[in-house]
């Protein structure tokens, strides 16, 4: 589980963590092997006489044993990254590869395309300002020239929605599929709980070494993204499904880097314990010098489309 502030989430403060385009590939889970059934830490290979011969059965090395895991019923091993997807954290139980396990059976039911369910669905609110431009973001006036040159810094960029209404449906119908199916409630914003982590415990000053501040720029095109979100403009992204991956998102039109697509939500925890929660797609949203106090937002029960974000294909055909 990585920190937000990695290549393709920006931290700003305890309040947000942004998904921007870009992002590295989110990872899958690690199984382990150990003859003590009390012990959650994977055995290494090296350690047991009986594996210690043991070949990935992908890329046929037995290097990096500490990487390798074996299927609790065949006893073939495979590194973590040559399993697909990569395999990243260690399971509460059993690991099967893929010979060995049940085929995934998962329904996928379509939601409906109806703009009146959509609208209900993202609880989408109509806007009132008319003095919103199309993209919303005003380019910086000219100034007169000067004798030296300074670096330009860059700059965060708003998403561009679809300007086909009709395609905009499809869509948000793409990502409500996606949730109704992972049985996920939508939800743009972070969740807090008393029976989790109550929204006193999430402040910016417990940070460990300090946030990083949004410039006033970034932080005009973070507001524009949220408020074409609350209209139904959403990002030009569709929400699909692989028999391999699962649901995963997929550019609908070109973005630009450093294009801010959403701000991750879901139900915020203490790390403490979810430190051994089978999710996949946690994310670290304060890091504190007491470890107890540290906090990840969890889109198990209540999320948007970051929870299916793993990579962004930009790639239009």
């Amino acid at each position: 589980m990585g920190r937000g502030s990695g290549d393709g989430k920006l931290n700003t403060n305890a309040q947000e963590r942004v998904v921007i385009k870009n992002m590295p590939r989110k990872s899958g889970r690690h199984a382990e092997q150990s003859d003590k059934p009390k012990n959650n830490k994977p055995k290494p290979i090296s350690k047991s006489l009986d594996y210690r011969d043991t070949l990935c059965e992908e890329c046929r090395k037995g290097d990096e044993e500490d990487k390798m895991l074996l299927c609790d019923k065949c006893d073939k091993g495979y590194h973590t990254y040559c399993l697909c997807p990569v395999v990243a954290k260690v399971p509460a139980g059993k690991w099967f590869c893929t010979q060995c396990s049940e085929p995934d059976k998962v329904k996928v039911k379509e939601f409906p395309l109806v703009q009146t369910k959509i609208i209900d669905f993202f609880h989408i609110q109509k806007s009132n300002q008319a003095d919103v431009s199309q993209n919303g973001f005003q380019k910086p006036k000219k100034r007169g020239s000067k004798l030296f040159v300074t670096k330009r810094k860059r700059r965060l960029l708003p998403y561009v929605p679809t300007e086909n209404p009709d395609r905009r449906l499809e869509q948000m119908a793409s990502l409500a599929t996606a949730l109704t199916t992972a049985g996920v409630q939508f939800s743009d914003e972070l969740t807090y709980s008393s029976s989790m982590a109550p929204r006193s415990s999430n402040r910016p000053t417990l940070e460990k070494g300090g946030m990083q501040v949004m410039s006033k720029e970034d932080k005009i095109a973070l507001e524009l993204c949220k408020t074409m979100s609350s209209r139904g403009e959403c990002a030009p992204l569709l929400v699909v499904y692989d028999s391999k991956e699962g649901f995963t998102v997929v550019a609908d039109n070109n973005i630009k880097d450093l294009t801010i697509i959403t701000e991750y939500t879901g139900d915020v925890d203490y790390l403490c314990k979810r430190e051994n929660d089978d999710g996949d797609c946690m994310m670290t949203l304060l890091v504190t010098e007491d470890r107890s106090k540290s906090l990840v937002v969890c889109p198990d029960k209540r999320g948007n489309i970051s929870r299916f974000i793993n990579g962004i294909n930009n790639h239009i055909p």
